[in-house]
């Protein structure tokens, strides 16, 4: 199924009120919500829309510190590995395979820079294959979103110059017919 305009209002739509019934998404997009159930179903299918999940603030439930992690692996023979055991990490929000200096860069949440110091020293460090960290504490934060931004494909170009030239030639037939002399007249 190819994505439509439609789909990628759903798609906002649910990231900015994920509460939001099928029957106000349907009055927001102009279908019925049957309409609307079946293409949440297979943008779900298609893997586009991979869940739904409420947004929290870590701190009112007592994760005070937030820190960015890149971590350096001393030979991508243990990739595999690290991944597995950073996916049983809690704490561990984000991991990124990432190019430059680090192998990844995590994003983290704990209670406080004692728990974040256990998290390093006593689980992350002693993963195989791990042989450098650099952590990078946040100490406020101006945007944290999760929320994507989809934007439909660009029309081609010989399509949009087609348009443009149909709504060109539209415009030429409802001007009105000047004199040679009133554009003479524009001129001085």
């Amino acid at each position: 199924m190819a994505i439509d305009p439609i789909d990628y209002q759903l798609i906002t739509l649910l990231q900015d009120h994920g509460r939001m019934s099928q029957i106000e998404l349907a009055a927001a997009v102009g279908l019925s919500q049957p309409a609307v159930a079946e293409r949440i179903r297979k943008l779900e299918q298609q893997g586009i829309i991979t869940g739904f999940m409420a947004r929290v603030d870590a701190r009112k439930l007592g994760l005070d510190v937030t820190a960015f992690i890149g971590v350096g692996i001393e030979h991508p023979k243990y990739n595999a590995r690290f991944s597995k055991e950073i996916l049983a990490l809690p704490e561990v929000l984000e991991c990124h395979h990432v190019t430059g200096a680090d192998s990844y860069l995590l994003k983290v949440k704990t209670e406080s820079t004692e728990s974040l110091d256990r998290l390093i020293s006593e689980k992350l460090r002693r993963i195989p294959g791990v042989k450098t960290s650099r952590t990078t504490i946040v100490m406020s934060s101006v945007k944290e979103d999760a929320r994507v931004r989809p934007s439909p494909p660009a029309e081609p170009a010989d399509a949009a110059a087609t348009v443009r030239g149909k709504k060109t030639a539209q415009q030429e037939q409802l001007r009105p017919k000047r004199s040679r002399a009133s554009y003479a007249a524009e001129d001085r």
